[in-house]
């Protein structure tokens, strides 16, 4: 599955990064990085992070 975060809305809250770390993390600067492409395994810790997400920005892109 892809992830996209839309940054647009994304303030780098970080919470994401607390449910999901292994999909985000802050780097040095306090900016959102993160795996665009995981594993199905990872599907529930990337759902916690999205609802996790104040401004909803985390998307899952279905790959075919």
């Amino acid at each position: 599955m892809k992830i996209f975060v839309d940054r647009q809305l994304c303030e780098n809250h970080g919470q994401c990064a607390i449910a999901a770390p292994d999909v985000f993390r802050m780097n040095s600067e306090g900016i959102l990085e993160y795996e665009e492409n995981v594993t199905d395994s990872l599907l529930a810790d990337v759902e916690d992070a999205m609802d996790a997400c104040p401004v909803q920005a985390i998307f899952i892109q279905d790959q075919p």
